[in-house]
């Protein structure tokens, strides 16, 4: 047994020196790196749908304006058989939502108005001519569908406040519930409106004091039955977001505007029927534990009872739609470091489809021949359109809108396995430095994903090849909470949502350590929002593992941030009960990184957005202090926005910018071997 146990060590060893020799020995790549600039040519597209035909994709296509500090955005249509593509929309702004109609001859979206100033929806015929606006709302429109005829619309809308008279007299206090501490106002319910495609008067469906959507935009898609003559919709208990896990499905039928319940379990959402007879199917937490993954139940024709289609994969998934026929479904999600398609029929086993090293992501569309247009990125290239003829076929790339990236050098990426104990088997993303080299030691630099219902995978990651190209070796590690191994690991975060991530970090950790590529004493801890969360726990409970520290958007004290942000009931299902209750006030506190901020060391910067109603900035300036008082050299910058993470290009680079001289800084990448070695804290 002890013979067997120094073989297979031996050929860990030369496995492992067979990797990095690889990566030294490959090919010669072109010189340049990627930098900060580059991030004003990166382009995005999203919204991809493809015609009925199959034949045609119209995606939005948004490009940086640095000058202006904005995005310029056109829907393009782009052919599926020669990938030609042609803009359909100019000077369009706030676009959303393209969605053509079922006879493919026409197509909407939703574009902000010029003369109202408000997103309304617009109808442009496809054999030529100006686009028209077909609604005219005072609150704009927020979602809307295609009649299976294709001869109406109908569309989601903000209520106007009752009392506009009594607001314009500044008789404004409104009742404080589970809105959070960033509302200023009383928010009003949205409802269902219908308006002939053609353009004319709309006319109400729903009305109450339940909503169509909520104040942190939760809306979902209308689901119109295929004989048209109902619209399933997701009914949630108010407009705040605090109680939107206690949504419901519901339609209104439209010979009498009585609204009916379809679906009453908790959390269900997102409906769809199937074009092919009366099967519905929705999304809810698999058997209503909103710590498991979500999962795609169906209600099947003739059938009472849903059933979870997805229980086998037992796993997240991100989107779903209806194959032709309304025989099976395809689901995407993330498996292991890949962002995956798989086909799930009614009835059995899912089969995952073949993508190569293409990642899917859940903005995709399937036409009525069973084409699948979906945004995708690999490793080493950002967002594309990509075409799958078939659910058996491999991807086809139709546009290289970002084919700039494929002239620079960029650090080489691979997954990293490890275990521990209580045996999940656990998975991260590693890049090299760009310029990395065998039998060297570099600074590594952990970056830590947010959710923490999300997971690092081999795609194409701007800041950590801004990183790569500084020198650094850049760890991207997956932690129990995460959506990519399953409903146990997601799972596993409940009343544990900091040591036990915590150790499966620093267990990954050890595992890039054992390659002898890491100098011991140059690592760092980064994240943004629950990567903050788990950059501020590391920081105070592993204090001597690193030399500097970035953590963005941070939550660092639970007990603050279920009191004022604005998913309070979201924060309970971590640990089964609220901080204000005796029973379960030590846990809260316990878990909460403020807690732990006396034991801090690194140099730390922190930044964070004044007006994010995510986790609220008091969380980062509570750290601030504490660790400036504390006499820890830190830094704290705040940008004047009312979002979680900046969008615009300008402030965007800024973070970056940042994020990577702070590291740089205290690390200080150099190029040599090294033979300096610390152990990591268990």
């Amino acid at each position: 047994m002890k013979t067997r146990q120094v073989i297979f060590s031996i050929l860990a060893a030369v496995i492992a020196a067979g990797s990095a020799l690889a990566a030294a020995a490959a090919p010669p790549r072109p010189a340049r790196h990627f930098q900060l600039q580059n991030l004003r040519r990166l382009v995005r597209l999203s919204s991809p749908q493809i015609s009925p035909n199959g034949k045609f994709v119209a995606v939005i296509v948004s490009r940086p304006d640095w000058n202006q500090d904005t995005r310029r955005q056109s829907i393009d249509l782009v052919a599926v058989a020669t990938g030609k593509t042609r803009p359909l929309t100019y000077h369009r702004r706030k676009l959303s939502e393209p969605r053509w109609s079922p006879d493919g001859t026409r197509l909407a979206f939703i574009a902000k108005d010029p003369q109202s100033g408000k997103p309304q929806v617009f109808i442009m015929p496809m054999n030529g001519g100006d686009s028209r606006r077909i609604t005219n709302t005072k609150t704009g429109v927020v979602e809307y569908a295609w009649s299976p005829d294709g001869r109406r619309i109908a569309f989601i809308s903000e209520d106007t406040p009752k009392n506009e008279k009594a607001l314009k007299r500044h008789d404004d206090a409104f009742r404080v519930t589970d809105n959070n501490y960033m509302t200023r106002h009383a928010v009003p319910p949205w409802h269902l409106w219908i308006v002939a495609a053609a353009g004319g008067k709309s006319r109400r469906l729903t009305r109450g004091t339940w909503s169509l959507d909520t104040n942190q935009d939760t809306v979902t898609p209308l689901a119109w039955s295929p004989d048209g003559k109902r619209i399933a919709f997701t009914r949630f208990p108010d407009p705040y977001y605090g109680n939107s896990y206690r949504s419901v499905i519901a339609a209104v039928d439209l010979a009498t505007d009585v609204v009916r319940p379809l679906v009453t379990q908790a959390g269900a959402m997102a409906p769809a029927w199937a074009a092919d007879g009366d099967s519905l199917a929705y999304q809810r937490p698999r058997n209503g534990d909103l710590n498991n993954g979500t999962a795609v139940y169906v209600v099947a024709s003739g059938q009472r009872a849903p059933f979870d289609v997805t229980s086998r994969l037992a796993r997240n998934i991100s989107a779903y739609a209806w194959f032709p026929g309304g025989s099976a479904l395809l689901l995407s999600g993330l498996a292991g470091t890949r962002g995956v398609f798989w086909r799930q029929p009614l009835t059995g086993t899912a089969g995952r489809l073949d993508l190569g090293r293409v990642n899917a992501t859940n903005q995709f569309s399937v036409s009525r021949n069973g084409r699948i247009a979906f945004i995708g990125t690999t490793a080493y290239h950002p967002d594309e359109l990509y075409i799958l003829p078939s659910a058996r076929a491999r991807p086809r790339r139709l546009t290289d809108l970002n084919g700039f990236v494929d002239s620079l050098r960029l650090g080489r990426v691979s997954t990293v396995n490890w275990t521990v104990p209580g045996g999940f088997h656990e998975d991260g993303v590693l890049t090299y430095p760009v310029n990395f080299h065998a039998g060297r030691r570099y600074p590594l630099v952990l970056v830590i994903h947010g959710g923490p219902e999300s997971a690092s995978i081999e795609r194409f990651d701007p800041l950590v090849q801004l990183l790569a190209a500084r020198g650094f070796l850049v760890f991207q590690p997956n932690y129990r909470g995460s959506t990519n191994l399953g409903d146990a690991y997601q799972h596993a975060i409940y009343r544990d949502t900091g040591a036990g991530p915590g150790r499966d970090i620093m267990a990954g950790l050890k595992r890039v350590e054992s390659r002898g590529i890491v100098e011991r004493s140059r690592i760092g801890v980064s994240g943004w929002s629950y990567g903050g969360y788990m950059t501020s726990w590391l920081n105070g409970n592993y204090p001597g593992a690193w030399k500097a520290a970035v953590e963005g958007a941070a939550l660092n004290d639970w007990v603050m941030d279920y009191t004022i942000a604005f998913y309070q009931h979201g924060d309970l299902y971590f640990f089964g009960g609220s901080p204000w209750v005796q029973k379960y006030r030590k846990i809260w506190r316990t878990q909460s990184p403020i807690a732990y901020a006396a034991n801090v060391k690194a140099p730390t910067l922190i930044m964070g957005d004044q007006g994010d109603p995510n986790v609220p900035i008091v969380n980062s300036y509570e750290m601030f202090h504490a660790l400036q008082d504390n006499g820890v050299t830190t830094e704290f910058y705040v940008y004047p926005v009312d979002t979680h993470f900046p969008h615009d290009i300008v402030r965007r680079t800024d973070v970056y910018r940042r994020w990577i001289e702070w590291l740089t800084k205290y690390l200080k990448p150099r190029v040599g071997p090294t033979s300096r070695h610390h152990s990591i804290p268990d």
